[in-house]
């Protein structure tokens, strides 16, 4: 039987019951980064139930990598989905909701991998017809942005070509998706400034160098960075998010520290923002008499969309009948970047109808989103075996 998008279509929409089982299953037992065991076991056993997928012992603690061989030699995409859930309280109403008080799946993980998980059993089905193979990446801990590096270091993507991925899209309907090619998400990035003054008495500022006065002058002089230090043509994000210092209402303290987030799109916009971000502390810290220190901790760079692997799934969304969207930016961030710095891949927005954003405790999808995310990344498989080229 010639594989075509129609019988993606077809067998997806049989697949239904049992992506929406696989979801629900998933939606009521959260787990959070790193924690993921009896989640890792499931989809272990869910792939087991589909004759021929190839389980690869990677030796991780959790996330499952398993591989689907085609009859012929060819090029290994990478099918990613992340599993991990949120500390966050359900509060939907759903009668599949959380059994885990504290821990929801508010950003639709389930979704992800019970729709990875149709695309494997679309795919293991054509498996005489393949000519290459497929790599199914069932990641934990992208919530902490450390999956990702974790299963390329098990060597999870050894050998693979390309790779493929997405997030659900509340705002976008059902049947519709967002692509763009170039950057997609923002790099993130995070800072601690250390700010040294001396301590006094509330009363006697002037026998004491407040460093409180000292970081609030950081804070507001940190926003030229992106004003005056960044091209307005390029895009950035400078955020203090925590500002601590002192333990009580009459006595300056000697010290105080900021904690924030840096967002980019651009590398090179990246690359010099730490050395921007010290001169203006040290200097300002400096006019005031105290010292500042930067602690500069790197976490993942950009989602940037290969032009190539762009097209395809463009090709593979247009042949399932899908609206196609000019995909928004956003600043957030998604550790299949680190994926992309391997291997050519696109990271796409799947329309699910959703009432609420991200994280949100009231956060839920539109199911009928699953068949068609399946037979989506079953089709993009397919077009990137007949296309990417072997390392």
């Amino acid at each position: 039987m010639t594989i075509t998008a129609s019988t993606f279509r077809e067998e997806a929409g049989r697949l239904q019951p049992k992506l929406v089982e696989i979801r629900r299953e998933l939606h009521q037992h959260p787990e959070l980064s790193q924690e993921e065991f009896e989640t890792t076991r499931r989809i272990r056993g869910w792939l087991e139930e589909i004759d021929g997928i190839r389980i690869l012992e990677l030796g991780l603690k959790t996330g499952v990598v398993a591989e689907i061989e085609g009859a012929m030699p060819g090029p290994t995409i990478a099918l990613r989905a992340d599993i991990d859930a949120l500390p966050v309280k359900e509060e939907t109403g759903l009668p599949f909701s959380s059994t885990i008080p504290g821990k929801m799946h508010a950003c639709g993980h389930d979704f992800h991998t019970a729709s990875i998980i149709g695309a494997a059993a679309l795919l293991q089905k054509q498996a005489p017809q393949l000519k290459g193979k497929i790599r199914l990446l069932f990641q934990p801990a992208e919530e902490r942005a450390v999956g990702a590096a974790e299963l390329i270091a098990a060597g999870a993507l050894n050998g693979v070509d390309a790779v493929l991925g997405m997030h659900n899209k509340p705002e976008l309907p059902v049947g519709t998706i967002g692509l763009r090619s170039g950057p997609l998400m923002a790099s993130v990035d995070r800072f601690e400034i250390s700010v040294s003054g001396k301590g006094g008495h509330a009363a006697i500022p002037d026998s004491a160098i407040d460093p409180v006065v000292v970081s609030s002058a950081i804070v507001t002089a940190l926003q030229s960075l992106v004003s005056r230090n960044v091209s307005p043509l390029d895009s950035a994000v400078v955020s203090v998010c925590r500002l601590e210092a002192g333990s009580t209402w009459n006595v300056i303290p000697d010290s105080a520290i900021l904690e924030g987030t840096v967002r980019t799109f651009q590398p090179e916009t990246r690359e010099r923002i730490p050395a921007l971000m010290q001169r203006i502390a040290e200097g300002v810290a400096q006019g005031y008499g105290a010292a500042a220190e930067l602690k500069w901790i790197p976490c993942i760079p950009a989602v940037n969309n290969h032009s190539e692997m762009t097209e395809i799934m463009r090709s593979a969304a247009l042949a399932q009948g899908l609206n196609v969207v000019e995909a928004a930016p956003t600043m957030g961030g998604e550790d299949f970047s680190l994926y992309q710095e391997k291997v050519p891949g696109c990271f796409i927005w799947m329309g699910t109808s959703g009432t609420e954003e991200w994280h949100h405790p009231k956060f839920t999808l539109h199911e009928d989103a699953l068949a068609v995310s399946a037979a989506l990344f079953a089709e993009a498989a397919v077009l990137a075996l007949a296309s990417v080229q072997m390392k």
